[in-house]
């Protein structure tokens, strides 16, 4: 079997057709379009259907596919280990992580790890969404949820403490809340409520209390609910690292300031059965020198 031709092929499947394969492998459409058409003829069997708007897999292209995808990456894999053993750092690494820790922690952290390793490019994916870190092409991932997915590696990182802001025009028009229950009687921000509502934990000197909040705003993304506490929206619950800035400009004053909430613990993320080249490795060992979790006396 012609390797190239199979490798064509997993473009197309993975590319989700064959003007984009054509423009990831860098050659002509019509070459792609042969190439499938004679792994086809040699195989005896037909593995895609073509219409005029997509490409599906037939019953035995998706068998064949599932097959020849793991192989191909063994081979790639192979080839990376070589290349290694004889390049210096360079190349791409795509990391992924929720847009609002962009700025909070990924930019600082991956321009401290550029500026030491110029050669590396890292292109960075902010979203919202958990991403299929195999079928993306994504070699690490930032993530505060728990990790289920037995074919990842999760390397804990150090958590991540919030506190409660408001903008001083709030304080001045509201005032301050002095103990955790006069918060139900706030206007709050409030991330990913129901309704309009939702509970906070929030751990002091009088240990963990819960409050029902409630207020005008919600939103799935901490960006939102930093810039609606900035224009006085109410008192919002966030990560320290969004709002440290704020507060160092006088922008957001710290609310409750002896309690804290939303303690979320971050790991590292990539695939377990990928071969890790020399740069993501050396990033991997970089990011938990700077950010990983001290081990316990």
């Amino acid at each position: 079997m012609d390797l190239n031709r199979a490798l064509t092929f997993a473009r197309v499947v993975e590319d989700g057709g064959f003007t984009a394969a054509a423009r990831t492998l860098r050659v002509p459409k019509s070459s792609v379009s042969r190439s499938v058409a004679l792994l086809e003829e040699e195989l005896g069997v037909r593995l895609l259907q073509r219409t005029t708007r997509k490409v599906e897999l037939t019953e035995a292209g998706r068998v064949f596919y599932d097959r020849a995808s793991r192989a191909l990456a063994g081979l790639e894999d192979a080839e990376a280990a070589v290349s290694d053993l004889q390049a210096s750092l360079r190349g791409t690494l795509r990391v992924t992580a929720p847009a609002d820790a962009g700025a909070g922690i990924l930019a600082p952290l991956i321009a401290r790890f550029v500026e030491r390793h110029p050669g590396v490019h890292v292109e960075c994916v902010l979203t919202a969404r958990v991403v299929d870190l195999i079928a993306e092409g994504i070699d690490f991932a930032f993530r505060a949820s728990k990790i289920a997915d037995s074919s990842l590696v999760a390397r804990r990182l150090l958590t991540r403490d919030g506190a409660l802001y408001a903008a001083p025009s709030y304080l001045a028009r509201r005032g301050a809340p002095e103990r955790v229950t006069d918060l139900a009687a706030h206007d709050c921000v409030m991330f990913r409520a129901d309704q309009g509502r939702t509970r906070w934990a929030l751990t002091g000197p009088l240990g963990e209390e819960v409050v029902e909040v409630h207020g005008p705003m919600s939103a799935d993304d901490f960006a939102f609910v930093h810039q609606a506490a900035l224009r006085g929206v109410g008192i919002a619950l966030m990560p320290q690292f969004i709002a440290q800035p704020s507060t160092t400009r006088a922008e957001l004053t710290r609310v409750l300031p002896e309690h804290l909430g939303l303690r979320g613990l971050w790991h590292l993320v990539y695939p377990s059965s990928r071969y890790l080249p020399r740069r993501a490795a050396v990033f991997r060992d970089f990011v938990l020198a700077e950010l990983a979790e001290p081990a316990s006396g």
